[in-house]
Parts: C-alpha cells; structure tokens; sequence
C-alpha cells in the first residue's frame, strides 16, 4: 500500500481539493473545534456557511480537524486507532 503524506502548513488545501474531498459530507466535520479561531468566531453555535468554511480552511490549516485518513472513497478525520486498523487492512 501506498502512503503519501502531505503538511498541510506547507502545501495547504485549496478550496476546490477540500470541496472534493469533502464531498457529500457535512463539512462542519472537517473543522477543528480545538482551533482557536474556530472559539473567537463562535462556529460551533454560528458556522460558516460551506464556502466560507472552505475559503477558511484552506487560509488556514489548522481549522481542518486531522489527521485525515484517505482510502479509496474512505475518509477518516481525527486519530482512531481502531478505525484506522479496519480500514487499512
């Protein structure tokens, strides 16, 4: 199996990669409710609307709830060693 890792400081998302890879998922999933501006700007009572969420995930990273898991049409947000075993196997 192939791994390819990607920092998301460095080559960060633009909003058209999150706007796929999210899909038909709720985007609010992907935001990091740890992050600091998503507290200053209220997004758990107040989210963004999705294209601003994808606009401000993809200026700032750390928004984006990680590590992201990708397999085939598999998405996993957020370590969970179990959920990473029964999908990597």
């Amino acid at each position: 199996m192939t791994i390819e890792e990607r920092e998301l400081g460095a080559t960060p998302f633009s909003p058209a990669e999150l706007d796929k890879l999210i899909g038909k998922r709720d985007y609010r999933e992907f935001l990091n409710p740890r992050n600091e501006l998503f507290r200053e700007r209220k997004m758990k009572e107040r989210p963004p609307s999705r294209p601003e969420a994808l606009k401000l995930m993809s200026d700032n990273p750390n928004l984006i709830r990680r590590p992201i898991l990708i397999v085939g049409n598999e998405v996993r947000l957020g370590f969970d060693e179990k959920a990473w075993k029964e999908l990597l196997s």
